[in-house]
């Protein structure tokens, strides 16, 4: 190519391939992410909390209860309109579409995801959607990410890398916890933790918090230090919240799957806004404490202020009796997930992890309550406490990322005392939640699928694998009606193979296969020629492989299975080709020198 034709970008990419090592340019690219992704996470911070305060004190002088029920469904269906005449694109929710663009796309994210959650995700929550904004944040810094590994020419793995930095430096410019946001991007997106990832997810981590402490200043959005200490007679307690944990987790899961599944089978997107939205609005109206992330209600009980989370409940309920406030506590623990559930499936665009941490601690003030108020406790347990350690139990129930959920709570608060309270409540929480919900909220979809990409590795390249690229077609069929002269001039003759699938003519059904070792006995007797015919000779293959239907793993399990090397493949009840088991493990190592970057 003329270099006076070169653009700008393509001098640069030549200049840096001579001059920077990958490492260091990898690196680089890292801080860049960090600085976007801490970037989008002080804009949709600011946006929505601008919105918040036209509602509530510019646009409306007298803010009244009312608007509780009107304000969601403004929001859910300016957000609709958004997404239809202005992006043009479903905008999806944030971690959920982040795994499946690693796991299904190659680490692309297309460009509108770099901007649309910036814009909906304000619009959804600033208007009272019942959800969080840490997985839009995370999807924008994500899309920013892969849009610029694409921009320079990164390969897979390193655009894998650069997403789950994007994920690390969102979390830590939201929470300001750098650590617990390395080991969440580790744990939600699966990454190898190595030399080689962890510098650069620390160095993601570090920008992007900086890019947060320089335009939010030292606001932290869990403000509350650990004054309680940690009681050894406290751990039956603690356990004991641990299984009430995974319980709470179960139904956390459970809800949210079933109402996504209920809005899933209404096909007009007008009708799921309708009654997604007036479902919100009228639980909000009863419930306040339900509007928007509730990050507030969550700071309140921390430092033992429970009425003023509460004040506002519909019938007027009296705050001095514990027992009413116990239950109150509880109803805002069932509902909370319903309200978020419904703000997804009006068309929303939030993200589940405040609403979680919302739950966990109601969750652990409420337990705290109840055993300080049953009258056998001669030391009363501490409330604060146990409402963090609550967040950190569903943390690890429903997001199935239980170092997380422990290191997040212990920097957020400096709560390092409360180590040994966070691992026990965490490791019961999650272990009992796995056993009976395999995959977490973000991964439900793609688990069950097979598409999920995970730790282990053989599961993971195999996931990333396409199969039509090992797909071969050119074997020379056979046809039951062809005699064995046919069969020998017409296949054996002109094909390169030892392997014949046997058709129908008609319809282009596989009705077998027959090897070269079957005709070889017979097809030297010309006296044979016209007496034997292939449906003599063919016979079952030993598997099937389902294009569209059957995995990468389901694949590789057919050829342990079945000990056979080639395996034919079928398309919509036609025969397509065959995968061999040689390409197939050639590809699988390729693959995997891919994946691991080297």
């Amino acid at each position: 190519m003329p270099t006076q034709k070169r653009t700008l970008l393509t001098r640069f990419l030549i200049w840096r391939i001579k001059y920077i090592s990958h490492r260091q340019f990898v690196l680089f690219l890292s801080i860049m992410v960090g600085l976007l992704a801490g970037m989008g996470a002080v804009i949709l911070k600011n946006l929505t909390h601008l919105i918040q305060h036209l509602l509530e004190g510019k646009l409306i002088a007298d803010y009244q209860t009312a608007f509780y029920f009107i304000f969601p469904l403004i929001g859910l269906t300016l957000a609709f309109l958004t997404m239809r005449y202005v992006i043009r694109n479903k905008v999806s929710h944030g971690i959920p579409s982040t795994l499946y663009a690693i796991s299904q796309r190659k680490g692309f994210m297309r460009p509108f995801q770099m901007f649309g959650s910036l814009i909906t995700a304000p619009i959804t929550v600033g208007f009272g959607g019942s959800v969080g904004l840490e997985g839009p944040t995370v999807a924008t810094g994500a899309a920013l990410s892969s849009n610029l590994s694409r921009l320079f020419h990164m390969n897979q793995a390193t655009r894998t890398l650069l997403i789950g930095c994007a994920g690390a430096g969102a979390m830590s410019a939201i929470f300001k916890a750098p650590i617990a946001a390395i080991i969440f991007a580790v744990e939600v997106f699966s990454l190898d933790l190595t030399l080689a990832s962890m510098v650069p997810l620390l160095l993601a981590s570090i920008s992007a918090i900086t890019t947060s402490y320089f335009f939010l200043g030292s606001d932290i959005l869990l403000p509350f230090k650990i004054t309680d200490k940690f009681v050894i007679n406290d751990i039956p307690f603690y356990i004991l919240l641990g299984l009430v944990a995974s319980m709470v987790s179960i139904y956390y899961t459970k809800m949210y799957s079933n109402i996504q599944d209920f809005f899933e089978k209404i096909g007009n997107p007008i009708k799921r806004l309708l009654i997604g939205g007036i479902g919100l609005g009228v639980i909000v109206y009863f419930i306040p404490p339900l509007y928007g992330e509730g990050f507030d209600v969550i700071n309140n009980l921390v430092q033992g202020n429970p009425n003023a989370a509460l004040e506002n409940n519909f019938f007027n309920l009296d705050l001095s009796s514990i027992w009413v406030v116990i239950m109150l506590l509880a109803g805002l623990v069932v509902f909370k997930i319903i309200a978020s559930a419904l703000t997804f499936g009006a068309g929303g665009v939030g993200g589940i992890f405040a609403p979680t941490l919302f739950m966990g601690s109601l969750m652990g003030n409420c337990f705290a309550k109840i055993l300080n108020n049953i009258g056998f406790l001669n030391n009363p347990v501490s409330e604060s406490n146990f409402t963090l350690v609550g967040m950190t139990g569903l943390m690890a129930g429903v997001l199935h990322a239980p170092l997380t959920a422990i290191f997040l709570i212990a920097e957020v608060t400096g709560g390092y005392e409360l180590f040994i309270p966070l691992m026990i409540t965490a490791a019961i929480s999650y272990s009992l939640t796995k056993y009976f919900i395999p995959h977490s909220v973000y991964t439900m979809e793609l688990g069950r699928k097979g598409d999920l990409i995970t730790h282990n590795k053989d599961h993971a390249v195999l996931t990333l694998m396409d199969i039509t690229t090992v797909i071969e077609s050119d074997f020379v069929p056979i046809y039951p009606e062809m005699n064995l002269g046919e069969m020998v001039h017409e296949a054996v003759v002109k094909s390169k193979r030892n392997l014949f699938p046997v058709l129908n003519k008609k319809t282009n059904a596989l009705e077998g296969i027959i090897l070269l070792d079957d005709l070889r006995p017979v097809m030297f007797d010309q006296n044979l020629y016209e007496e034997v015919k292939a449906s003599e000779l063919m016979h079952s293959p030993p598997g099937l492989i389902i294009l569209n239907e059957d995995k990468m793993t389901d694949v590789m399990k057919k050829f342990q299975d079945t000990g056979a090397w080639n395996l034919p493949v079928i398309k919509n009840g036609e025969y397509y080709g065959f995968v061999s088991k040689s390409k197939l493990l050639t590809a699988y190592r390729r693959k995997l020198i891919d994946f691991s970057g080297k």
